[in-house]
C-alpha cells in the first residue's frame, strides 16, 4: 500500500467520531475572523453542528473542523511545538495571544516568526537584553531575535561554518528593523566599529536609501515593494571579531525599467529627478513624468504622504554618505535622464521592407538629448538602434531593423544601461562600507521579497514566486532535517515518514527543456511568436501536470499551484519583459562614451570581437542568479525568521486574522508545520502527559512505576482499546503509526492522537463528574431531609415550653445582655483607653518631633524673611509715615489757606465799608462847600456896588476863611482817605501774591503726596509680585521634595542684607564673596537630596557643552552689545530652557561665570562680565514672569514676606509687567501684541537671582578695586606736610614748592586711574548707568575721605576732578561732581573773605547748607585758608555753634562731624531696566565656534 493511501485510512481514523463528541470545544472556519471557537451541539455523520463564539450556528464537515485546547496557557506558548493541536487555527490563537501581551517573537521549532508591533518596545533592544542572550542556549529564555543571531554566531565559532539568516516577509512586517537588531547584535558580539566611528550596521543602514531609490517601486501592495534581493555578508576573522561587511544583490526585475502595468510605478528615481530643482530639471531636459514613455504607462505619478522633490534630496545626502563623490552623482543622474529620453525615441517604418527611421522631430531631439547625456555620437547612437552588423567568413553584413525590432533594441539598451548603473551602486557601496577578502567565516542576512498573488500577475511576480519555490524548497529541507534531528535525539524510528517536497513546482517552471523558462526563451527566439502562440504551447506541454490548471474563460492565462496557493498569470507581456539582447552595438557604443563614468559601466571586452547580437532572456538570466544564491546558502547553515504584518493600517494593537493567515501561507510557516505533522507533531515531556492523562489509566499512577513505563502503559492501553475499532488490514509499519513514540525525554504522538487522548480523558472525566454530582446530590437530599426533621422537632418542643419558659428566658435573656453590656464596656473603655494613651503618647513625640522640625524651619524662614523684607517694610513704614506727615501738613496749609482767605475778605469788607463812609463825607463835605460857594457868591451879587467897612463885611470875610479852611481839611481828610485806599489795595495785592504762593505750595504738595502715593502704590506692586514669585519657588521647592526635605533640598542661595535707607546691600561684598562659591558648589545638590531629574539627551547635552564651551571664551562685542549674552539668551529661549521643571544649564552658566571673575584683579575681565550680566539680566527682567504674578491685586501689606529665600525679593524685584520693550526684534513696543512674556519656572527664578548677586558682586568688585588703587594716593594727598599759618602768610619756602608740585602729582595720578578705568568700562560697552554708579561712589568716597580727614592743600585737587567730569561727560560722570558738596563747601567756607561778618543764618542757608553744625563748628575751629590765611568766623557766631550743638545733645541727636561712606549697591533691577536701552539679540552674529554646529543653526536663522 503506498503512504498516499495509508495517510487517507489514518485521517479516515482520526476523524472518527471519537475524537470530536458532542460539547468538544473546536475551531471553524470564518469568512471574516478566518477561525472561530465553538462548541459542539450535533453531530449528524459527517456534517457537526457548532455553536460559535459569536452566538451563531454553523454546519461543517467533520474534516473542517479542529479540536480546540481549553487548556492551554492563557498566555500562550513561545513554541508552536508545544501546542497540543499543532494546526493553523491553533497557531493563529497561540499568535493572537501572545501579541496581545506585546510578545511579539514566538518560535515554531527553530524558526522565529516576529510579528511588527508598530510602536517602540525599547526595553526588547537594550545592551541588557543583549547581554542576557549572550551565550544563552536556544530556547532558554524568551524568543527573541538575539537569540537566533547568538545561535548563528556560536555555530560559527563553535564549528567554523558559515551561517545565514533569512528574513522573509511582505514590506511592512518589519524585515529592516529586524535585520538591523541582528547586525546590531552580531556588532555587539563582533567588538568591532567602523570606519570614523561608524559601526559596520550603521555603514549597511545608511546604504539603504540609495538601495531603495534605484531598486525599489511601487506594487499593488506596497509603495516602497524592493524589487531585489539584498544579501548582507558580515564577515568575520579567526578570533571571531567583525572583519568587514559586503552587501550582495540578487534578481532585480530589469523589466520594470520598460514595462510597467497599472497602478504600479517604475523605479523611485525617475519619478525623484523629475522633481529635482528647476535648473537641474533644465539641465537634463525633464519634465513632468507623465512626459516619458518608460513612466506614463501607469497612471500613477505620485505616492500618497511622500514628496519626491525632498526624497530626492535625501538621496543626495545618501550619496554624500556612503561616498559618492559630486561627480558621480552628476554622472548617475545624467543616465537616468538619458534611460528616459531614450524611451521616447519612436520608429517608423523606412523606405526600404524591414527597415524604419526616427518617427517624428520629437524623437529626433529626445535621441540628441540621449547621445547628448551619455557623451556618445548621434549617428553611431541611432545606427545602433535600428542597425545590426552580421560578420560572416566572407564579408561583413549590415541589415537594418523593422520599426518593432528597432523598439526591442531600443528597451534591451536601456535595460542594460540600468542593470550596469545598479550593479555599479552596489559595488560602490561595498567600497565604502570595507570588505575582507580574507575572511573565512561570514554570517549572511538575507532580505528578498516576499510571495506575489495580485489580481492581474505578471511576468514579475512569475519569478519572485519562482525564488520564493526554491528557499521554500530550502526552508522544507532545512525543517524536515531539524524534525530528523529531533527524532534522532530522541532516538524515534522515523524512516518511514516522507519528506513533502515542491519540486515538482521547480521542475515545471525551471526543468530544461520543458519547463515554462525554457519554453519562454524558445517562444521570444522565433520572431513571429506571440503570447497567444507560448500560451497554446504551455497549455499543450503541461495538459497533464497537476500543478498546471488552464482557465476556462481566458486564452492566453495559466494557473500555477504553488505551495502558499494557486496563482494566475496573464501570459500577455511576458515575451516582451523576457527579451535581453546583448547587442555588441551597445557595448560599442558606451564603451567609446566620452564620459568616464558611462565608459567604466561598459568596460572593453576582447575575448568578444563578434560583432552579431546574443539572444539572453531575463528568465534565464534570473534562474542563474537564484542559483547563485541558493549555492551560497547551501554553503552556510540556514536560520530563519519570518516577519508578519498584523494589519495593513500600520497601527499597534490590530490584529487581523485573514491577512496573518495568508502571511504565514506565503511564508511558509504553515508548510513547516504540515511536515511536522507528518511525523509526531505533538510532543509531551513524560511529566506533562502524566499530569495530563494519569486518569486513564489510575493503576499505573498507584503503583510505582517509571515515568517512561507508565507513559508506555497508558499509550498501550489506549492503543488496545483503538485496535478493536480498526477494520483494515494494516501492515506493522501502520500500527506504529498509530500508536505514540516514547522518547527518550518525551512522548509523541501522531495527528489526531492527541484529540482521541483528550476526548477518553474528557470521558473520564465527565463519568467521575456524575458519579460525583449523584453522591452530592444524594447527601444533599438527605441533609434537607435531617434538618427538617430536626427543625420540626425543636419546633414542636419550643411551642410546647413556649409559656413556662417565656419568663425565665427573658430573665435569662436580660441578665445575660446587662452582664454582656457592662462587660462589653469596661472591655472597651479599657481597650479605647488603652488605644488613647499610646496614641497620645505616640502624638506627643510625633508632635515634638514635628514641632522641632517646623520651629526649626520656621526660624530659616523666619531669619531669611527677616533680611528679604526688613529693608523693604523699613522702607515702606517709613513712606508711609511720609505720606502720613505730608497729608497733616497738606490738611494744614489747606485750613491755614482757608482761614487766610476769610481774614483776608473780613479785611477787604471792612476797608471797602470805611472807604464807602469816607466817600460818602467827602461827597457830604463838597455838597456843603458849594452851597456856601454858591450862596457867597450870591450874597456877593445882591451886595452894594459900594463897600463899606462894616462888622458885617468882617463876619462875612471870617466866615469865609473858615470855610476855606474846612474845605482844606476836608481835602486833607480825603487825600488821607486816598492814601489809606491806596494802602489797602497794596495789601489786598499782596495778600492775593501770598495765596497764590500759598495756591502753589498746596499744587506742590498735593502734587508730591500723589508722587508719593504712585511711589508707595509701585513699590506694593513690587511687593506683591515679589511675594507672587516667592510662592512659585516655594511651591516649586515642595514639589521637588514631597517628604518635607524641601529646605535642604534647596539649593543654597546668596543672602545679602539691605538697609532700610536705601534699600540695598550693607557690606554686602564681603558675604557675596563668601556665599557665592556656597551657592555654586551646592546649585547641584537637589540632584542629589531630592528625586533625580531625568537627564538630557546626548545631543542637548552636546549643544549645552558646546554653548558653555563657547561662553568660556571672551567672545567680544558686536555692534555695542555682548555677543556671550545674546547667544546664552538665544539659545535659553530657544531651548525652551526657561519653562522646564528642572535643568542643569543655570547652574553650568553660573559655574563658568564665577570661575571668570575668580581673578579679582583684572578690571577687563570684571568689565567684560559686568557689560554681560547687567545685559542678560536685562533681557531676563523682560522675558520672565512668575506665575500667577499678573492676577494679584496689590494692597497695602505691614506684615514681613514670609519667602523661603532670603534673596529672592531683592532678585526679582522687577515687576514682570515693566518688561515693556521688545528683545528679540529690536523695535519698539507700540502695542500690547509685542509683549513676549514666559511662564518662569523655578530654575530660572533661581537663575536669574544667581545672576542679580553675580552682577552686584562684579559692580562692587570693579568699584573696590578703584577705591583701593586711589586709597594710597588720597593718603599721599592728606598727608602732605603742614606748615604754619605766619609761614603761609610771609610765603611758601622752596620745600613747600617742592609738596606742592608732588601734590599735584598725586592728583593727576588719581586722575589716571579714573581714566584708565573709565576706558576700560568703555572698550566692554558697560552700561553708562553702572558706570555712572560707580564714579558717583568713587566721589563719594573721594568726598568722605577728605571730609574726614585733616588734609590739605584740597582746592587743587578739586580743581583736576572738576576737569575731568567735564572732560568724560555727564554720560559717564552724572551726579558724581555733586559727591563732593561737602568738601567742596567746606573749602568754599574756608576761602571766602570776610568770614567774621557772615552771621550763622548765612552760613547754614547760603554758605554751607548741606553741612551740619558739627561739622561747621569743626571747620571753624580747626581749619584755615593755606592761600589767603583769612580768619575764622566771629565769637557770636561760635557761641550760637556751640548752644546749638549742646541742644542737639540734648535732643539725642547724633554729634558726629565724621562722614559714613557708603559701600552698598545703589541699584535695583528695576533701575537697570529703566536705565539700560533695549537690546536686538536678533543683530548679534553667532561665534565661530557653533556658527557651523547644526544643533545651533536658530542663530543662523535670527542673525540672517
Amino acid at each position: 500500500m503506498e503512504f498516499s493511501e495509508q495517510e487517507r485510512v489514518i485521517n479516515k481514523i482520526g476523524s472518527a467520531p471519537v475524537n470530536i463528541i458532542v460539547g468538544s470545544h473546536v475551531w471553524v472556519e470564518d469568512p471574516a475572523l478566518a477561525w472561530i471557537g465553538g462548541e459542539v451541539t450535533k453531530i449528524n455523520g459527517e456534517e457537526v453542528h457548532v455553536r460559535t463564539g459569536n452566538g451563531k450556528t454553523v454546519v461543517k464537515n467533520i474534516s473542517k473542523v479542529f479540536p480546540k485546547d481549553n487548556e492551554a496557557p492563557p498566555g500562550g506558548v513561545d513554541d508552536m511545538t508545544k501546542l497540543s493541536y499543532l494546526h493553523e487555527p491553533g497557531v493563529l490563537h497561540n499568535l493572537a495571544t501572545r501579541y496581545e501581551l506585546n510578545e511579539i517573537y514566538t518560535y515554531t521549532g527553530n524558526i522565529l516568526i516576529a510579528i511588527n508591533p508598530f510602536q517602540r518596545l525599547p526595553h526588547l533592544y537594550d545592551t541588557h537584553m543583549m547581554e542576557q542572550y549572550k551565550g544563552a542556549a536556544f530556547g532558554e529564555l524568551s524568543p527573541h531575535v538575539f537569540a537566533v543571531a547568538d545561535v548563528a554566531y556560536r555555530a560559527m565559532i563553535n564549528e567554523g561554518k558559515s551561517n545565514s539568516i533569512l528574513v522573509s516577509g511582505e514590506s511592512g512586517a518589519g524585515k529592516t528593523e529586524t535585520t538591523k537588531m541582528l547586525m546590531r547584535y552580531l556588532a555587539y558580539l563582533g567588538g568591532r566599529s567602523g570606519v570614523e566611528g561608524r559601526t559596520v550596521e550603521q555603514q549597511v543602514l545608511e546604504s539603504n536609501p540609495v538601495l531603495e531609490a534605484f531598486g525599489n517601486a511601487k506594487t499593488v501592495r506596497n509603495n516602497n515593494s524592493s524589487r531585489f534581493g539584498k544579501f548582507v555578508e558580515i564577515q568575520f576573522d579567526n578570533k571571531g571579531r567583525i572583519s568587514g561587511a559586503a552587501i550582495r544583490t540578487y534578481l532585480l526585475e530589469r523589466s520594470r525599467v520598460c514595462q510597467i502595468s497599472d497602478p504600479e510605478r517604475n523605479y523611485h528615481c525617475f519619478y525623484l529627478l523629475c522633481a529635482a530643482p528647476a535648473e537641474e530639471k533644465e539641465r537634463y531636459k525633464l519634465g513632468h513624468p507623465s512626459s516619458f514613455h518608460y513612466l506614463n504607462q501607469s497612471n500613477c505619478y505620485a505616492l500618497d504622504g511622500v514628496d519626491d522633490a525632498e526624497e530626492y534630496l535625501a538621496t543626495r545626502r545618501a550619496m554624500d554618505v556612503v561616498g559618492i563623490s559630486e561627480e558621480e552623482q552628476e554622472a548617475i543622474f545624467r543616465v537616468i535622464a538619458a534611460v528616459l529620453h531614450l524611451g521616447n525615441v519612436e520608429f517608423a517604418k523606412g523606405e526600404e521592407i524591414d527597415s524604419s527611421v526616427l518617427k517624428d522631430e520629437k524623437s529626433r531631439f529626445h535621441l540628441n538629448m540621449t547621445a547628448e547625456l551619455l557623451r556618445c555620437d548621434v549617428k553611431s547612437l541611432e545606427d545602433a538602434l535600428i542597425k545590426r552588423v552580421m560578420v560572416t567568413p566572407e564579408e561583413v553584413i549590415t541589415r537594418t531593423l523593422d520599426p518593432v525590432a528597432a523598439l526591442g533594441s531600443r528597451d534591451a539598451l536601456a535595460k542594460t544601461i540600468y542593470s550596469r548603473l545598479f550593479d555599479w551602486l552596489v559595488e560602490k557601496i561595498n567600497i565604502s562600507i570595507g570588505q575582507d577578502p580574507n575572511s573565512k567565516s561570514i554570517i549572511g542576512v538575507l532580505d528578498i521579497y516576499g510571495f506575489e498573488s495580485f489580481k492581474f500577475n505578471s511576468f514579475e511576480q512569475f519569478c519572485i514566486n519562482f525564488t520564493n519555490e526554491k528557499l521554500q524548497q530550502h526552508f522544507n529541507q532545512h525543517v524536515f532535517k531539524m524534525e530528523q534531528e529531533e527524532y534522532t535525539k530522541e532516538e524515534i524510528d522515523w524512516s518511514y515518514i516522507e519528506f513533502v517536497d515542491n519540486q515538482d513546482v521547480l521542475d515545471l517552471i525551471e526543468k530544461k527543456p520543458g519547463g515554462i523558462i525554457a519554453l519562454l526563451d524558445e517562444a521570444c527566439m522565433f520572431p513571429k511568436s506571440t503570447h497567444e502562440t507560448f500560451a497554446q504551447k504551455l497549455y499543450q506541454t503541461f495538459k497533464n501536470n497537476k500543478r498546471f490548471i488552464k482557465p476556462k474563460l481566458s486564452r492566453t492565462s495559466f494557473t500555477i499551484s504553488h505551495y502558499a496557493g494557486e496563482v494566475t498569470y496573464l501570459a500577455d507581456m511576458f515575451l516582451d519583459k523576457n527579451k535581453d539582447y546583448v547587442v555588441a552595438e551597445h557595448q560599442d557604443l558606451l564603451t567609446a562614451s566620452k564620459c568616464s563614468f558611462v565608459a567604466g559601466l561598459f568596460p572593453a571586452s576582447p575575448e568578444e570581437s563578434s560583432k552579431s547580437s546574443k539572444f539572453s532572456s531575463i528568465g534565464s538570466r534570473f534562474k542563474l542568479q537564484l542559483q547563485s544564491l541558493m549555492e551560497t546558502l547551501n554553503s552556510t547553515e540556514p536560520h530563519y525568521i519570518r516577519c508578519v504584518k498584523p494589519n495593513n493600517v500600520l497601527k499597534p494593537a490590530i490584529f487581523e486574522n485573514l491577512n496573518i493567515i495568508q502571511q504565514l501561507r506565503c511564508g511558509g510557516v504553515l508548510e513547516a508545520i504540515r511536515i511536522s505533522c507528518a511525523g509526531y507533531p505533538t510532543r509531551r515531556t513524560f511529566y506533562e502527559f502524566l499530569n495530563r492523562f494519569g486518569v486513564l489509566a489510575p493503576e499505573v499512577l498507584d503503583g510505582n512505576y517509571d515515568d517512561k513505563v507508565a507513559c508506555q502503559m497508558i499509550l498501550d492501553k489506549m492503543g488496545m482499546k483503538g485496535y478493536q475499532v480498526i477494520q483494515y488490514s494494516l501492515s506493522l509499519d501502520m500500527l506504529m503509526m498509530m500508536h505514540g513514540r516514547i522518547g527518550k525525554t518525551k512522548v509523541f504522538l501522531r495527528a489526531g492522537q492527541m484529540a482521541e487522548l483528550d476526548a477518553r480523558r474528557a470521558e473520564v472525566l465527565g463519568n467521575a463528574a456524575r458519579i460525583i454530582q449523584r453522591q452530592t446530590r444524594t447527601h444533599i437530599a438527605r441533609k434537607e431531609f435531617i434538618e427538617l426533621r430536626q427543625a420540626a422537632i425543636g419546633l414542636q418542643s419550643n411551642l410546647r415550653g413556649l409559656r413556662a419558659m417565656k419568663a425565665r428566658d427573658e430573665f435569662r435573656f436580660r441578665k445575660q445582655t446587662k452582664a454582656a453590656i457592662i462587660i462589653q464596656a469596661h472591655l472597651r473603655r479599657q481597650i479605647a483607653y488603652s488605644y488613647y494613651k499610646r496614641l497620645q503618647k505616640a502624638a506627643v513625640v510625633t508632635q515634638c518631633g514635628w514641632r522641632r522640625r517646623v520651629a526649626r524651619k520656621e526660624l530659616r524662614m523666619l531669619k531669611m524673611a527677616a533680611r528679604e523684607t526688613g529693608a523693604l517694610k523699613e522702607a515702606k513704614d517709613k513712606l508711609e509715615k511720609r505720606v502720613e506727615e505730608l497729608t497733616w501738613r497738606l490738611q494744614i496749609e489747606k485750613r491755614l489757606r482757608t482761614d487766610l482767605e476769610e481774614e483776608k475778605a473780613q479785611e477787604i469788607a471792612k476797608l471797602q465799608d470805611a472807604l464807602h463812609a469816607m466817600q460818602i463825607q467827602v461827597e457830604e463835605a463838597n455838597a456843603r462847600a458849594i452851597k456856601e460857594r454858591e450862596a457867597a457868591q450870591k450874597a456877593i451879587e445882591e451886595a452894594p456896588p459900594v463897600i463899606k467897612e462894616t462888622p458885617v463885611i468882617v463876619q462875612d470875610t471870617e466866615k469865609i476863611n473858615s470855610l476855606l479852611a474846612e474845605v482844606n481839611s476836608l481835602k486833607e481828610s480825603m487825600l488821607l482817605e486816598r492814601e489809606a485806599k491806596e494802602e489797602a489795595r497794596k495789601a489786598q495785592a499782596e495778600a492775593e501774591a501770598r495765596n497764590k504762593e500759598l495756591v502753589k505750595k498746596v499744587e506742590d504738595s498735593d502734587r508730591k503726596v500723589d508722587q508719593l502715593q504712585e511711589l508707595v502704590q509701585r513699590l506694593e506692586e513690587k511687593f506683591s509680585n515679589s511675594e507672587s514669585e516667592n510662592q512659585v519657588l516655594r511651591q516649586q521647592a515642595l514639589a521637588v521634595s514631597p517628604t518635607g526635605k524641601a529646605l535642604s533640598a534647596r539649593p543654597r542661595t546668596v543672602i545679602i542684607q539691605r538697609t532700610p535707607e536705601n534699600g540695598n546691600a550693607l557690606n554686602g561684598e564681603a558675604k557675596i564673596g563668601s556665599d557665592m562659591t556656597l551657592a555654586v558648589s551646592n546649585a547641584r545638590e537637589p540632584e542629589s537630596e531630592g528625586k533625580p531629574q531625568k537627564s538630557l539627551n546626548e545631543k542637548q547635552q552636546e549643544n549645552q557643552d558646546l554653548l558653555i564651551k563657547c561662553i568660556s571664551q571672551d567672545l567680544g562685542f558686536s555692534g555695542g552689545k555682548p555677543v556671550a549674552a545674546c547667544v546664552i539668551y538665544k539659545c535659553l529661549l530657544h531651548w525652551r530652557s526657561f519653562e522646564v521643571e528642572r535643568t542643569s544649564v543655570f547652574d553650568r552658566i553660573i559655574q563658568t561665570i564665577a570661575s571668570a571673575v575668580e581673578a579679582q584683579d583684572n578690571t577687563d575681565v570684571l568689565a567684560y562680565w559686568l557689560s554681560n550680566t547687567s545685559t542678560l539680566l536685562l533681557l531676563l527682567q523682560r522675558t520672565l514672569k512668575a506665575s500667577g504674578a499678573a492676577s494679584l491685586t496689590p494692597q497695602r501689606r505691614r506684615t514681613a514676606s514670609s519667602s523661603l529665600f532670603g534673596r529672592m525679593s531683592q532678585g526679582l524685584r522687577a515687576s514682570p509687567q515693566s518688561a515693556g520693550l521688545s528683545f528679540l526684534n529690536g523695535r519698539g513696543l507700540s502695542r500690547l501684541d509685542d509683549l513676549r512674556q514666559v511662564e518662569a519656572k523655578y530654575p530660572a527664578l533661581l537663575f536669574k537671582q544667581q545672576l542679580t548677586a553675580f552682577l552686584e558682586k562684579i559692580y562692587g568688585m570693579i568699584r573696590d578695586n578703584l577705591k583701593k588703587e586711589i586709597s594710597p594716593l588720597l593718603g599721599l594727598c592728606i598727608q602732605a606736610p603742614r606748615t604754619s599759618r605766619q609761614g603761609l602768610v610771609k610765603g611758601r619756602s622752596h620745600a613747600n614748592a617742592v609738596a606742592q608740585q608732588a601734590l599735584i602729582a598725586h592728583w593727576q595720578s588719581i586722575v589716571k586711574s579714573l581714566n584708565n578705568y573709565l576706558k576700560i568700562m568703555k572698550a566692554n560697552y558697560a552700561p553708562p548707568f553702572l558706570v555712572r554708579k560707580v564714579f558717583t561712589q568713587i566721589f563719594s568716597f573721594i568726598n568722605v575721605q577728605l571730609f574726614n580727614s585733616n588734609g590739605e592743600y584740597v582746592k587743587t585737587g578739586l580743581a583736576e576732578l572738576e576737569q575731568w567730569c567735564i572732560e568724560a561727560t555727564e554720560e559717564y560722570t552724572g551726579s558724581a561732581w555733586e559727591e563732593l558738596k561737602h568738601i567742596r563747601q567746606a573749602v568754599g567756607f574756608l576761602v571766602i573773605h570776610q568770614k567774621p561778618k557772615k552771621s550763622l543764618n548765612e552760613i547754614t542757608k547760603e554758605l554751607c547748607p548741606v553741612l551740619s553744625i558739627q561739622q561747621l563748628y569743626r571747620i571753624s575751629t580747626m581749619y584755615w585758608d593755606d592761600k589767603y590765611g583769612t580768619h575764622s568766623v566771629s565769637t557770636d557766631v561760635i557761641t550760637s555753634m556751640r548752644a546749638m550743638m549742646s541742644e542737639d545733645s540734648n535732643n539725642a541727636v547724633s554729634t558726629s562731624f565724621l562722614l559714613d561712606d557708603d559701600s552698598s549697591i545703589p541699584f535695583s533691577v528695576d533701575d537697570i531696566s529703566k536705565s539700560m536701552q533695549q537690546v536686538d539679540v536678533a543683530d548679534v552674529d553667532p561665534p565661530p565656534l557653533i556658527r557651523e554646529n547644526s544643533g545651533f543653526v536658530f542663530l543662523l536663522a535670527r542673525s540672517e
